[in-house]
């Protein structure tokens, strides 16, 4: 067996998986699938507000989560072994859910009994970054957004679970930390939450139900726990995990993000049509594409931006995980290019636009020219024909004669987060 890497600072590897990195590397890699995941509203949420204003902004924020938090956070239950009905049960979910990556939005909890806990926030990324736009703005995702959507999320472990604020921004004093503070409770005299119509819709899709290749229950050898079925820790670090369930939460995140992306694309068609869901999906997997590959470069310690790097980072991307929905292959061709394809996979089969990978017809995706051009502005995307059992084949070449490609504007739209640039810390060793 090859020794595991702690990070992709060597020779590309082609079939390469997170399976390959140390505990240490995938709970790096972890916090950052969590970001992204999160970084996908910084330049949906935008696109929406731009073209159809406030109102929609705020009831997309409701919708998408709505439609995606409750089915995920079922997933994550069910593969770390925690399901259950208690506060403690929505607790776990919280630190493992792409609305709250760990740090950014700095989640700290303290659980009294089954029925009743508290969450405050040492730091809140969201919140930092709305302030400057004013108390209209902060008043917008912290009361309109958080009501419904902290309570879908809930409902998803018990049906009168609530979250309710005991303070909350406009920070009143100016500065006041931590900056909000929520109870959580069981109300059994309460009627039951109503989940959004949408959320049956995405959880019939093939990726709601979708499994995850593992390796087997015997190949981590490192410590670490095999799952979180144990009591709540509210110290709880990605550190504490083993490798089998480390390449299972990164792989986890991924489905988070693809799942909030359908419910968002449902919003959107829902009101305006498929077309124009596809075009403002289209735009949103450019931005999305584009910080990922420049966090991941940075974060697996990627050097250089030739060809070997621009095929590290679309291998490791979280955009093309888990590999039993995509059957993405990166490899080098015999030109000296990066080969990319795609074989016959569920996330070709929805049966819908739902997803980014809905509007994949053999032409060049944006957003692979976003993520080549992270990592070399020199470097651009060509369709070319599949071979053997792909479905569609990309090469990306670079050519220095060529004009550089510039920063595509939806990148712009994210870096307005400070998430986009987030330096992470490692907070404790790994467990043994």
């Amino acid at each position: 067996m090859k020794p595991l890497l702690d990070s992709y600072s060597g020779a590309f590897e082609a079939g390469l998986t997170p399976v390959r990195f140390s505990r240490q590397a995938l709970a790096d890699l972890g916090r950052e699938y969590f970001l992204l995941g999160h970084l996908i509203d910084r330049v949906g949420l935008p696109l929406v507000m731009e073209r159809f204003g406030n109102e929609s902004y705020v009831q997309f924020s409701i919708e998408e989560w709505m439609g995606a938090s409750p089915i995920y956070s079922v997933r994550m239950q069910r593969a770390l072994g925690f399901e259950g009905d208690e506060v403690g049960t929505v607790f776990k979910n919280i630190q493992l859910d792409i609305g709250a990556p760990p740090q950014f939005m700095d989640f700290q909890f303290r659980l009294d009994r089954p029925d009743y806990g508290e969450f405050w926030l040492a730091h809140c990324g969201a919140l930092l970054d709305v302030e400057p736009f004013g108390e209209k703005q902060v008043r917008m995702m912290c009361h309109e957004i958080e009501d419904p959507t902290f309570d879908a999320t809930a409902a998803a472990t018990h049906p009168c679970m609530k979250m309710r604020p005991i303070h909350r921004p406009p920070r009143i004093p100016a500065g006041r930390t931590p900056h909000c503070r929520w109870k959580v409770f069981i109300d059994e005299h309460s009627t039951p939450y109503e989940q959004h119509a949408n959320l049956d819709l995405n959880a019939a899709s093939k990726l709601a139900s979708i499994p995850i290749d593992l390796p087997p229950d015997d190949a981590d050898v490192d410590g670490g726990w095999p799952d979180y079925s144990g009591p709540f820790d509210a110290g709880f670090q990605f550190e504490d995990l083993n490798h089998r369930a480390l390449v299972l939460i990164g792989q986890e995140a991924a489905v988070q993000a693809h799942l909030l992306v359908r419910a968002y694309l449902r919003c959107i068609a829902d009101r305006f049509g498929d077309e124009v869901a596809v075009a403002i999906g289209a735009r949103q997997w450019v931005g999305s594409a584009a910080v990922g590959a420049h966090r991941l470069k940075k974060a697996l310690d990627i050097g250089g931006n030739g060809v070997d790097a621009i095929a590290k980072v679309f291998q490791m991307h979280p955009h093309f995980m888990p590999r039993t929905y995509i059957d993405w292959r990166v490899s080098l061709s015999a030109t000296g290019n990066v080969r990319l394809s795609l074989g016959d996979c569920a996330a070709l089969e929805e049966g819908d636009c739902y997803s980014w990978f809905a509007a994949v017809d053999g032409g060049v995706p944006p957003a692979f020219d976003a993520v080549a051009g992270a990592v070399n502005p020199f470097a651009t995307c060509r369709a070319v024909a599949p071979c053997g059992d792909e479905r569609f084949a990309w090469e990306v070449e670079i050519d220095p004669a060529s004009a550089a490609q510039p920063d595509p504007p939806e990148l712009a739209l994210v870096r307005i987060s400070r998430g986009a640039e987030f330096p992470f810390v490692r907070r404790r060793p790994l467990r043994m």
